[in-house]
C-alpha cells in the first residue's frame, strides 16, 4: 500500500531518455502551452495512453452487455471533458493527441478565453488565486476543464484583475481575437 507521504507517480517516464526528436517535440509543447516542466507532458501522455488502452480493450470485447455499457460511459466521459464532439464513436478516442489533452487544461483555457496575455501569465494567475471556475477559486493549472465549465471561467471577485482598469488585464479586443481563433480550431476538428 505504501506510505501516504509518498504517493505513487501519476506518470510514466520515456523508455529511452535521449531521443532527439522526442526532446525537441516536448520542448515545443512546453513553450506552446507554458508548462512548468516535461513532467506535465508525461502526465498528459500517461492519461492519453490509459484512455486509448481502455478503448482498445472495448474494441476487442464488442457485443457483450458489460462492454457496451463501459463503451457508453467512456464516450460520455470524453464528451463531458470536451475532448470529443457529441456524436463520437470509439474510433475517435484512438485519434486523440497529446495537444487535445493539453488544450483542456485550465491554464490553456484561461489564455484562450483572453484572461491572460500568455500561457505563462495564465499559470501564474491560477497559482496566485486570481481565477475561479463556477465561482470557486482554483489554484491547479492542470485542472481539466469540462465542456460545461468553459463559460464559467472568470476572475475571482476579490482579485485586483476583476477591475477593468487593471494595467495587466488583457483588453477586450484581445479576448475576441483569441475566441475566434479557438472557434475556428473547434470547427476544423468537428468538420474532420
Amino acid at each position: 500500500m505504501g506510505d501516504p507521504k509518498f504517493p505513487r507517480k501519476k506518470y510514466e517516464t520515456p523508455s529511452h531518455p535521449w531521443e532527439g526528436e522526442r526532446i525537441e517535440r516536448e520542448r515545443e509543447l512546453v513553450r506552446k502551452y507554458g508548462l512548468k516542466n516535461k513532467r506535465e507532458i508525461w502526465k498528459a501522455e500517461t492519461f492519453l495512453r490509459k484512455i486509448r488502452g481502455h478503448a482498445r480493450e472495448l474494441f476487442v470485447g464488442t457485443g457483450r452487455k458489460q462492454t457496451e455499457k463501459e463503451k457508453e460511459e467512456l464516450l460520455k466521459r470524453m464528451i463531458t471533458l470536451g475532448l470529443l464532439p457529441t456524436n463520437s464513436q470509439l474510433d475517435d478516442i484512438l485519434a486523440l493527441t497529446i495537444e487535445d489533452i493539453l488544450a483542456r487544461r485550465l491554464q490553456t483555457q484561461v489564455y484562450l478565453h483572453g484572461l491572460a496575455y500568455t500561457p505563462k501569465q495564465a499559470r501564474q494567475m491560477i497559482i496566485h488565486g486570481h481565477i475561479a471556475v463556477n465561482g470557486k477559486k482554483v489554484r491547479v493549472p492542470s485542472y481539466m476543464v469540462k465542456k460545461s465549465e468553459e463559460s464559467a471561467i472568470q476572475y475571482v471577485p476579490s482579485s485586483p484583475f476583476s477591475d477593468d482598469m487593471h494595467p495587466m488585464r488583457p483588453k477586450a479586443e484581445k479576448k475576441t481575437e483569441i475566441m475566434t481563433q479557438q472557434e475556428k480550431e473547434i470547427e476544423i476538428k468537428e468538420g474532420a
